[in-house]
């Protein structure tokens, strides 16, 4: 299995290692052509506006959009949540979204980064609770029809998954604690992925 890490900003060495310490192989993902052996992809926090208009620079919106729309796997943490969504509330006129997983998210909900926090969360499939890290985080407001809200934080969706997308508001890379990921690679079979697109 070979999982890519858009590696245009943001928190990449994290997810990086705890997929290491699960044995699974990553790349970065910086041009189109680093799409071509993927089995997944991770979309790591950061900062969603550059985010975006990195995708653009590199010419990696469009392939990266069809190699979704084909059933790539996708593992999006805060920025990345945002990035996966079909709809961001607040984003910027010129801000695009992937439209991978069938909810609406507003960015930075919880406040600015002094309003960051930490939580142990209960996590549907996980056997206990996680450690959550949250910075600068969002927050889904619209559930579409087959999303699986996982985690909620005081009602608010935190953690979805919709096939084989998952998605969270907050940093589980940060937390020494792998069993997300883990949920993530067991979501699809990594020969039908690489298949798709």
């Amino acid at each position: 299995m070979l999982v890519g890490i858009l590696s245009l900003q943001g928190a990449v060495e994290p997810h990086r290692d705890m997929l290491a310490d699960l044995g699974v192989d990553s790349t970065e993902v910086r041009v189109p052509s680093d799409l071509d052996a993927l089995d997944a992809l991770v979309v790591p926090g950061g900062e969603s506006t550059a985010i975006s208009k990195l995708l653009e620079a590199n010419d990696l919106f469009g392939p990266l959009e069809r190699r979704l729309a084909a059933g790539l796997p996708a593992f999006g943490t805060c920025a990345g949540m945002i990035l996966l969504a079909r709809e961001v509330l607040d984003g910027r006129p010129d801000q695009r979204s992937f439209g991978a997983i069938d909810i609406g998210v507003r960015r930075n909900a919880f406040g600015r980064q002094v309003d960051s926090f930490e939580a142990d969360l209960p996590v549907q499939g996980l056997d206990r609770p996680l450690h959550a890290v949250f910075i600068r985080a969002p927050v889904v407001e619209r559930v579409g029809d087959g999303v699986e809200v996982l985690a909620e934080v005081d009602g608010r969706p935190v953690c979805c998954r919709q096939g084989s997308v998952v998605v969270t508001a907050f940093h589980p890379e940060l937390s020494g604690d792998a069993r997300l990921h883990e949920l993530f690679l067991a979501t699809f079979d990594a020969g039908t992925a690489r298949r798709a697109g």
